[in-house]
Parts: structure tokens; sequence; C-alpha cells
């Protein structure tokens, strides 16, 4: 019985995790001007990493065990009249692509909606059969 909500439960972890996901797209796109932050220094773009999980027959699914921060350099601007340039004038900018976060939340999305049209596709299967057994 438990193999029989298996898709379930993979489907709605994955959800969760595309949630998330989407939360860190919306904030690198919120920061993409952000060059001076509590921690000191501009923003730095963050990622989620996905894990896949299997503890035993009946407890799969998808984990998000870190964000973590995109090594790529900053995005040095010539602005002196800037408050955070430096000494030369430059000012460093977050390692934001919006087009790349565009496209990493269209995808995000996408998924999402695909994981949603799965639990209502097994959702729609799992009542035709308990009217099957009725009958």
């Amino acid at each position: 019985m438990k193999e029989m909500f298996m898709p379930l439960k993979v489907s709605a972890t994955a959800l969760e995790a595309q949630k998330i996901r989407m939360n860190v797209i919306a904030s690198n796109i919120a920061n993409v001007n952000s060059t001076r932050t509590p921690e000191g220094g501009p923003y730095r773009r963050r990622d989620v990493v996905f894990e896949s999980y299997i503890f035993d027959e009946s407890s799969v699914g998808v984990n998000i065990p870190k964000i973590v921060e995109d090594e790529r350099p900053f995005k040095m601007v010539y602005d002196p009249s800037h408050p955070d340039a430096n000494k030369d004038g430059y000012v460093s900018y977050p390692n934001i692509n919006t087009i790349e976060e565009t496209v990493n939340l269209i995808s995000a999305t996408r998924a999402y909606e695909a994981n949603l049209t799965l639990i209502n596709s097994y959702k729609e299967m799992f009542m035709k059969t308990l009217d099957i057994t009725k009958a």
C-alpha cells in the first residue's frame, strides 16, 4: 500500500523544492543592484542544490540540502560618484544576470506545474480506481 503513494510523495517534495528554488531566484532578481549587504560587499547570487533521496521503499523524494553562493566575479562598473565606488571609481555589482534568472524562473515554474499535473492525474486515477472497486 505504501508503494502506491510513492509518486505523490516524490511530486510533493519536488513541489516544495521548486518553491524554494523560485524564492531564491526571486531574491536574486530583487537584489540585482544591491551593492551593499549587511555581510559587507555586494549581494552574491545564490542557487539551490537538489538531491534525491531514498531512505527505504516507502520514503523517497527531492531535497534541497543547501543553498550555495555563486562564486563568479562581481560586475565592475565605472561610476566614481557612487557611494560604494572603490579608489579607482569602480563599483562592484552583484554577479546576477537577469536573463539567466528569468530562464531559471521559467524552468522552475514549468517543473512546479509538471509536478502539480502529475499529482492531479494520480489523484484522478486513484478516484477512478475507487469507483471501479465499488462497482
